[in-house]
């Protein structure tokens, strides 16, 4: 079976804002918190199917519609993505000085795999998080701290750093410069 944990995540944030509806708004129709809905939508956790099933339904969608681009081979030869084509998502509802650019991300049978630019303003605030995801982060400009599982590591301007997204985690910037990194995600049906 497929991952789809990115696309189905996606699915849902893109059909929410066609219809122009906010995550509180399917949260409160499929009978779910708020936070599941950002944890589903940035590919942090995949619902259980009954909770799937409520999701599609507070889209209005059939569920045929909604699975019908998820999992598709575009067959290209290369892509290149555009800065233009970048689109701000939100990744935690608490989030505080957290700017994350969606640059590209895809799946195929047994892996899902995306990419996002994170800009870590001066003092900013977040809870841990934890995904279901292997992740690697490559630091662009500034200096950071990583707390995971506890532990605290210091970044800077080209280190990288890679770890299992199941161990609580948060980055924090405190230094009075913005920190900016790329991020890759790595879904494996496996894990």
């Amino acid at each position: 079976m497929d991952n789809y944990i990115i696309g189905i995540g996606q699915q849902i944030r893109e059909l929410r804002k066609q219809k122009d509806l906010y995550a509180s708004e399917i949260a409160k129709r499929a009978n779910v918190s708020n936070g599941l809905i950002s944890r589903i939508e940035n590919g942090r956790t995949i619902p259980s199917l009954p909770v799937l099933f409520s999701i599609i339904s507070a889209l209005e969608v059939e569920p045929s519609i909604f699975f019908e681009r998820i999992g598709t081979d575009t067959g290209f030869k290369y892509l290149v993505v555009e800065k233009e084509k970048h689109e701000i998502i939100e990744k935690e509802d608490d989030a505080k000085g957290f700017k994350y650019e969606h640059i590209y991300s895809t799946q195929t049978q047994s892996i899902g795999f995306e990419i996002v630019l994170l800009t870590l303003e001066p003092g900013c605030t977040r809870s841990t998080v934890e995904t279901d995801a292997l992740e690697f982060k490559y630091i662009l400009s500034g200096e950071c701290q990583y707390e995971i599982d506890g532990e605290l590591v210091s970044l800077k301007a080209g280190d990288s750093l890679y770890f299992n997204g199941r161990l609580p985690h948060v980055p924090k910037n405190p230094t009075n410069k913005a920190a900016t990194m790329l991020v890759f995600y790595l879904f494996n049906e496996n894990r």
